[in-house]
């Protein structure tokens, strides 16, 4: 599932091209995708795109946010004419756009910026053309899993996702988000007997990370994934502490991993898959002491690790 660094990567996409176009219409293609009146988003701008933990907001100007969680294979695709040229769709996407994946479409009006010499200073400015053309927001969603659901931008925080969502790493700058502290991070891991791994992957504890990124963070910071949260020292918590934002930091540098779904707001792959540490690597050498990964299943989910020097 894409995690903060993949989700993070969309909406600094969406930022980048989707504010200032106003929505003309949505066709819905799947109705299970999404939730509200569509009715109510249709002539609205949008005015800011913001991200919680894994989740994505559209804000507009006509005081409703679209409210979206991409969840295992969801994919955001903007196409309009101020994209720079020869942008390449990821064969992940699924060839052309819209495709039988494409289950919601949002249809945009855009005002593309010109460039326009004035006469008397021969100085070149940014003008608006007269005239709007046409862009789209495509989601995609191989196994449909994910969710976008229509509501009042002042009861976005009604929704259970957005509430319930624990802090989370301090790698971005995130508007109302509550930053995932060292002592914030000790209190919670100190606080509970459950295996490590899963508790990094609890959304209501620690918004944000997920499969890839725990099992780097642990390998990089040598701890076991099975080991009991409580039985870590101060100076393991720390350690780990810091790998999580190490690898966070790695994953927003190379535009997350593609290593299934997951393309940016253009419909490109990141390069995270490159980086792995641990993760996916079963029966690999490990990069630190030559030992072999071994991969388990701890809390429903593959876990990757050197039991050789993670301990």
């Amino acid at each position: 599932m894409p995690e903060l660094p993949e989700v993070e990567t969309i909406k600094l996409g969406l930022q980048k091209y989707l504010i200032g176009h106003r929505i003309e219409g949505v066709d819905v293609r799947l109705p299970k995708i999404v939730q509200g009146n569509v009715k109510d988003i249709e002539g609205g701008k949008v005015i800011a795109v913001r991200r919680f933990g894994k989740g994505l907001v559209i804000d507009l100007d006509n005081d409703y946010s679209i409210a979206i969680h991409i969840k295992l294979t969801g994919q955001l695709i903007y196409r309009g004419p101020n994209l720079r040229q020869k942008v390449k769709l990821s064969k992940k996407v699924g060839g052309s756009l819209p495709n039988k994946w494409t289950h919601v479409i949002f249809k945009l009006k855009s005002q593309p910026v010109r460039q326009a010499q004035d006469k008397k200073t021969k100085v070149k400015s940014a003008t608006q053309n007269s005239k709007a053309t046409d862009a789209y927001l495509y989601y995609n969603d191989i196994r449909q899993f994910g969710w976008i659901r229509i509501v009042e931008s002042s009861k976005l925080k009604d929704l259970s996702f957005f509430r319930d969502l624990g802090p989370e790493p301090p790698v971005t700058m995130s508007i109302g988000v509550q930053p995932l502290t060292l002592e914030l991070f000790k209190k919670i891991v100190n606080s509970l007997n459950t295996a490590i791994k899963p508790l990094l992957m609890d959304q209501k504890r620690i918004g944000g990370i997920g499969n890839i990124y725990a099992n780097d963070a642990l390998f990089d910071a040598e701890i076991d994934p099975g080991r009991k949260a409580k039985s870590l020292s101060d100076a393991e918590i720390k350690k780990l502490y810091n790998s999580i934002l190490k690898v966070l930091k790695i994953g927003l540098r190379e535009e997350g991993a593609s290593e299934l779904s997951f393309v940016n707001a253009l419909g490109e792959e990141g390069s995270y898959q490159n980086h792995f540490l641990v993760y996916g690597r079963e029966g690999q050498k490990c990069k630190r002491c030559n030992g072999i990964i071994k991969k388990i299943i701890l809390g429903g989910r593959g876990t990757y690790f050197c039991p050789n020097c993670q301990k």
